[in-house]
């Protein structure tokens, strides 16, 4: 099957959910319309019927890092889990290993667990989630741990929503943050997800400036996707541009019948839905 491949997505079966290992409240799950029926989670088996249904090959889990451990409403899905289900269906599914840089060195033996005993083909990090923008220097060692094992990084950039009521967190990472970390680290492949709203000039300006920066369009629905990125990964920009979906906030059929909708060129469409994932991550 030479299908779509969606950079990503988080595990949301049962269990997840009822280990509180999501980070979505009952209001964020109105709020986005996520169906009644699969608000308690959605098994592997399913959820490979729906990568299947919307034409989805391979799909690149996220091995979460949401706060410091022991923090109110902070989470983590482990490195473990989410090898475990690489394993069990690795022509579907490649890992990503969520970062948390309060950890020291201890994060960066773990990233080197993560890639080299599980086969893990990228990094993922939150900034909100422990109020460092991409620029910080904390983050420059796991930059560096990333170089190294020749991964790329993404990392939310752009708003971040109030997903538990509970926990409120400031957005701290607007777009040009990448600026100073892509001038620093220029071998080192960053890809901005959730698009950067609402700063998607800035965001399109980053890409445009550095040939290590990228934009993962996930997280919002194809069809609400900014003109602007639209047009650029249809035109000069669809070298740097990657489909996602941000599962479970939004469903994987629907995001492949809106950006059919779209009407992409057959070339820009493919790069932006396999060929640049294919060659950033490095997959077969």
């Amino acid at each position: 099957m030479a299908g779509y491949i969606d950079i990503v997505c988080n595990l949301f079966t049962p269990f997840e959910v009822e280990n509180g290992m999501t980070g979505l409240d009952d209001d964020f799950k109105a709020q986005v319309r996520m169906p009644e029926a699969m608000r308690g989670g959605v098994e592997i088996d399913d959820y490979l019927l729906m990568m299947d249904r919307a034409g989805i090959e391979r799909s690149l889990l996220i091995a979460v890092r949401a706060g410091q451990p022991g923090l109110p409403q902070s989470f983590e899905v482990p490195y473990e889990r989410v090898a475990e289900v690489c394993k069990a269906y690795p022509d579907r599914f490649s890992g990503l290993a969520g970062i948390d840089p309060t950890r020291g060195v201890d994060q960066l033996g773990e990233l080197n667990m993560a890639v080299n005993d599980f086969g893990f083909v990228g990094a993922h990090y939150y900034p909100h989630w422990f109020g460092l923008a991409p620029d910080d220097q904390t983050l420059y060692p796991i930059y560096s741990r990333c170089l190294e094992l020749d991964i790329p990084i993404m990392m939310q950039v752009g708003q971040n929503l109030v997903y538990s009521r509970d926990l409120r967190l400031p957005s701290v990472a607007n777009p040009m943050t990448f600026d100073q970390v892509a001038c620093d680290f220029p071998a080192l492949k960053l890809i901005g997800i959730h698009l950067g709203v609402p700063w998607m000039d800035e965001m399109i300006a980053m890409a445009w400036k550095h040939a290590n920066v990228f934009i993962g369009g996930d997280a919002y629905a194809p069809k609400h996707w900014p003109a602007s990125f639209v047009h650029y990964a249809n035109s000069y920009g669809q070298d740097k541009c990657l489909f996602g979906t941000d599962w479970p906030v939004i469903s994987p059929e629907r995001a492949v019948a809106e950006v059919t909708d779209l009407g992409f060129k057959e070339n820009a469409k493919n790069k932006l839905m396999r060929e640049n994932a294919k060659a950033l991550f490095k997959l077969s």
